[in-house]
């Protein structure tokens, strides 16, 4: 087994060559090494051993650093006023001035006029021509009632946009549309630091990376604007939270089960080991997958990429505790989990058509009956209703297939996923240019005034995101540490799959190249943050023994993250339609291809 000079264990990719003695202990720490403030200490292990085989079996399991995590006053002050501080930055970059600008931008003319039909009829509504400047103005009801609308995603995001709406007493005014994804913005930054303090074992990393993401330009022009993406990298993120937590639950578990076993004189368990319950974390993270893919069906890359993690975890665990069979072993538990987590996701997301289900009004609704799609001889006649709402679901998802999987038209912010990494097209949701003392611009102005939403990611962010990509993977790979496979496979899940809708790789396969944007990286951002900061949890694993170098490593971390909020600052007036002047703008133009 490989582990961290911390003593975190980070094996868990099954090595045959390698199978550790349960009673085993780990590598020795350094107990002069003083931590990095913030960080769990690790603590110093005594000269002779003399442990119960359950705490034995936890720190191979979990890590001296994890076990270590809030124990002290201090960390745990840390850790509150910290996380306070980051999510009250996040929030104000959030909800400051919400209603800015005070116009449907992009796509928002989509969602959020389904999102308010939906809230009021039951089901998405067709809307007169050009009834954008009425909707902005406070005509919310000129859809036309008894006459659905033709829409290709899931209706969970948009019920989330609703739901806002509604809380907030209607849809008069502009925060009111974008409030849902202002406070889901404002929970994946808390949802980040409880993921990464909890992954990494240091209170400091956590607000490292909730800050990192607080100050993200995607992160926050997605908080501001009521689009699905945000929904969905929410509840992604919610479903990898569930998957951490379980990870913890079944380790712990385990330790005891294999340690009474052992203490008990039984050798059944260096064979077979024992079973250790039913997982409700990841039935909450079944649940959370269902509702990501009930927001836009590429949901189902991370159900994919999150059963490979679930995997590659249970076999690393049965190995870890000393299970001589630990392949087969574990490979029962995964099948367990898949009888459980897929028809799980299945059920909830058919559950997120419910409104479609129960209004026949719903868009298709009666296609089967109107098209004579009669149900099979066999089926209960009893249940023709269920078969021809199902038939028409069906239907109806063919068409949102073709839909996806032939959209092509030229756009001038289309781009190519392999620039999505830098940002290097990013999506202008909003730009308009006024002169002195017209619009927001100050009477007093000596010269032309712009105001922007521009989807684009922190640049310092995402360009050292790039550059540690191959090094998280490179450690990741060589120490089987699970701390960065998990980020890695998010990222691999948000972005890898939208390379075989592009060139050249959609012409390989017999498609086309559909229409694309930057800002669906939306959804791997918060994974792009956890791997930036494995990296420097990894660094400082490695300067252990070495405190001048483990401090010089804090230092630049430290260094780096400043420069990154300083981005921010600098960033944020043209994410959140500020008025500035135009050469302003225009400065923060960096490359052409962001105009």
């Amino acid at each position: 087994m490989t582990t961290t000079s911390s003593g975190a264990a980070a094996a868990d990719t099954p090595d045959a060559t390698e199978r550790p003695d349960t009673a085993a202990a780990l590598p020795p720490e350094n107990p002069d090494a003083p931590p990095v403030p913030g960080g769990a200490p690790a603590p110093p292990r005594p000269a002779a051993d003399d442990r119960s085989t359950r705490d034995r079996l936890l720190e191979k399991l979990l890590g001296a650093r994890r076990l270590g995590l809030g124990t002290t006053a201090r960390d745990r002050m840390w850790d509150l006023i910290g996380t306070l501080a980051v999510v009250t930055i996040a929030a104000v970059a959030r909800l400051w001035e919400l209603g800015r600008p005070a116009k449907l931008v992009f796509d928002e003319t989509y969602y959020v006029k389904e999102g308010w039909s939906l809230a009021s009829l039951g089901y998405e509504a067709a809307w007169p021509e050009e009834p954008n400047p009425a909707f902005e103005a406070g005509d919310v009801s000129s859809y036309k009632t008894g006459e659905a609308e033709y829409v290709v995603h899931p209706p969970v995001g948009k019920w989330m946009i609703a739901l806002g709406m509604r809380l907030t007493g209607g849809a008069d005014d502009p925060w009111k549309w974008r409030i849902a994804s202002a406070v889901v913005g404002i929970l994946a930054v808390l949802l980040v630091i409880r993921i990464a303090r909890r992954m990494f074992g240091w209170t400091s990393l956590g607000l490292m990376a909730g800050l990192l993401l607080a100050v993200d330009g995607e992160a926050i022009v997605h908080s501001r604007t009521g689009l699905l993406d945000q929904f969905l990298m929410f509840w992604v993120l919610v479903a990898f939270a569930c998957l951490v937590m379980d990870r913890e639950w079944g380790r712990r578990r385990l330790a005891e089960r294999v340690a009474h076993l052992i203490d008990s004189g039984s050798e059944a368990v260096m064979t077979y080991g024992p079973r250790i319950g039913f997982r409700w974390w990841r039935l909450a993270a079944a649940v959370s997958l269902g509702l990501a893919c009930g927001v836009k069906w590429s949901g189902l890359y991370f159900v994919l990429g999150f059963g490979l993690l679930v995997v590659f975890w249970d076999l690393g665990a049965r190995r870890d505790a000393g299970i001589r069979r630990w392949v087969e072993d574990g490979a029962l538990g995964v099948l367990v989990t898949a009888l459980v987590m897929l028809p799980t996701i299945v059920v909830v997301y058919i559950a997120t058509w419910t409104g479609w289900f129960v209004n026949r009004m719903s868009y298709m609704r009666d296609w089967a009956e109107v098209n004579g799609q009669t149900a099979p001889g066999w089926f209960p006649g009893w249940a023709d209703g269920v078969w021809n709402a199902g038939r028409s679901l069906g239907e109806y998802h063919k068409q949102m297939w073709d839909f996806h999987t032939s959209l092509e038209s030229d756009h001038s912010y289309d781009a190519h996923p392999v620039n999505w990494i830098v940002q290097g097209r990013p999506t202008s949701f909003f730009w308009e240019k006024f002169t002195p003392g017209q619009g927001p611009c100050p009477p007093g102005a000596t010269q032309d005034c712009a105001v922007a939403v521009t989807s684009l990611g922190n640049p310092a962010l995402w360009w050292l995101g790039a550059a540690t990509l191959l090094v998280a993977l490179v450690l990741a790979l060589v120490k089987r540490d699970w701390r960065g496979s998990g980020p890695l496979m998010g990222v691999a899940a948000g972005w890898l799959p939208w390379f075989q809708y592009s060139w050249p790789i959609a012409g390989l396969l017999g498609g086309v190249a559909r229409t694309i944007f930057t800002f669906y990286s939306i959804v791997f951002a918060p994974f792009l943050v956890l791997t930036i900061v494995y990296v420097v949890a990894a660094l400082l694993d490695y300067t252990e023994n070495d405190p001048p170098a483990k401090r010089a490593i804090g230092w630049v971390a430290g260094v780096v993250t400043a420069v990154i909020v300083g981005v921010g600052v600098l960033f944020y007036p043209i994410w959140t339609a500020m008025p500035v002047p135009y050469d302003y703008w225009h400065g923060l133009m960096w490359l052409p291809s962001w105009i």
